[in-house]
């Protein structure tokens, strides 16, 4: 009998869940205590107790059920986007967002002759590039600094020089600072200079909170995670496409899994995912689609964030922390990074256990230039309480580190 099934009959049969889960992981000699802690950070995130409750139901993934609840989830994510459903669909894909920016570049590249550009300003975009090196799609980058939004008037130069281009790429908002692009304006130049090409735009960490409009956008492809502003767990990633454009796509990926236009046909005929579904991540997802609607949509929600935002800010800049963005970007309220004190005593290591011993969750800086710096995010199922405790935290930590405030740089 292998460990885990020897704790599972070792303990009696009628503990409450909470004291089982507890019993199990002490019987194993698991180290590390496994509790919740908030998470400030671009994901994944905190959900709700409704939420996670609602992932406590097993139910078959061809149970007629289940299938209602994936086309109520396709039928809610259109809603939200505010898209038409008879221009847009809604594919739910197993896997990260990143499995799903895989599979937009699987499908909708061309089989002969994809030419893809792609404009980025941070780490994530340079990943779609990554990705087309890996998958032998023939592509450009173009680099732009991680403080700035993607510049229109290069962007327009270069499309205007390269008719040719078959698809073009971009972040929504590039979490490795925060910044969010305008992806408008550029679906406008695409259509202007690239009328046939394929517009993909990642909103991974924005949609559900941050607008986008993806008709007045010429947006075909757009991804986004299930476990960001919606506020759902990890375990797929959401695509929004143009229908007409999708089939278009058909015989374009070299991947089972990952072509989007099969995983559309079969949701379509039958309302069920190809291979086996994530179901308790769904439910939950189903959930978190109703209470970002009872919070009033991406607009309440956006308030909320944007409440976080000011309150962390505010009190990072009274300790003389140095932002990494300046004023200029007012609309950012995803996350926020901060430039590492100098101080001999800061460590990243420490200042962040001393965190997660309270409870509390943030992120290392991931900025392209490699500058020492750490990521705070606003969004999830956090609040202004929560992040008043947060820097108060971060207040008393500097004391014990014998960090003098205010910080000087």
């Amino acid at each position: 009998m292998n460990l885990a099934k020897a704790i599972v009959h070792s303990l009696p049969r009628r503990l409450p869940f909470n004291i089982f889960l507890r019993s199990a992981f002490t019987s194993a000699t698991i180290t590390n205590e496994l509790v919740t802690k908030k998470l400030f950070t671009p994901g994944p995130l905190n959900v709700s107790a409704t939420t996670r409750q609602a992932m406590l139901l097993d139910i078959g993934s061809r149970d007629p059920a289940f299938m209602d609840v994936i086309s109520e989830v396709r039928s809610r994510v259109i809603s939200l986007a505010n898209a038409d459903p008879n221009q847009y669909t809604c594919v739910p894909m197993q896997g990260s967002g990143t499995f799903c920016t895989e599979a937009v570049l699987q499908t909708s590249t061309p089989a002969n002759g994809g030419d893809t550009v792609i404009f980025a300003n941070g780490v994530y975009g340079k990943r779609i590039d990554v990705i087309c090196k890996k998958l032998k799609i023939k592509s450009t980058l173009h680099t732009f600094p991680d403080t700035d939004k993607v510049p229109n008037g290069r962007v327009e130069e270069i499309l205007k020089q390269n008719p040719q281009f078959t698809n073009v790429a971009m972040i929504h908002c590039e979490t490795s600072c925060g910044v969010i692009n305008d992806v408008k304006s550029v679906g406008q130049l695409v259509r202007n200079y690239c009328p046939r090409a394929i517009y993909f735009v990642d909103a991974m960490s924005s949609f559900g909170s941050v607008p986008v409009d993806l008709a007045g956008s010429s947006i075909d492809f757009l991804v986004t995670s299930t476990n960001k502003c919606i506020e759902g767990v990890p375990g797929f990633g959401i695509v929004i496409t143009d229908k007409q454009r999708l089939l278009q796509c058909e015989g374009n990926s070299k991947s089972i899994s990952l072509d989007l236009v099969d995983q559309y046909k079969g949701l379509e005929a039958n309302r069920q995912f190809r291979f086996t579904p994530p179901t308790h991540a769904i439910l939950a997802f189903r959930q978190a689609l109703i209470e970002l609607e009872q919070e009033g949509g991406p607009k309440g929600r956006a308030t909320r964030y944007s409440a976080n935002r000011d309150i962390v800010c505010a009190a990072m800049r009274e300790m003389g922390f140095k932002m990494i963005l300046d004023g200029t970007h007012s609309e950012s309220y995803i996350v926020s990074t901060f430039k590492s004190p100098p101080h001999p005593n800061f460590h990243f290591k420490e200042f962040y256990n001393r965190l997660s011993s309270r409870g509390m969750c943030i992120y290392h800086g991931q900025l392209s230039d490699a500058a020492d710096t750490f990521r705070i995010g606003h969004i999830g199922h956090i609040f202004p309480s929560d992040c008043k405790l947060l820097v108060d935290a971060i207040k008393e930590i500097c004391r014990e580190m014998n960090i003098p405030l205010p910080i000087k740089y």
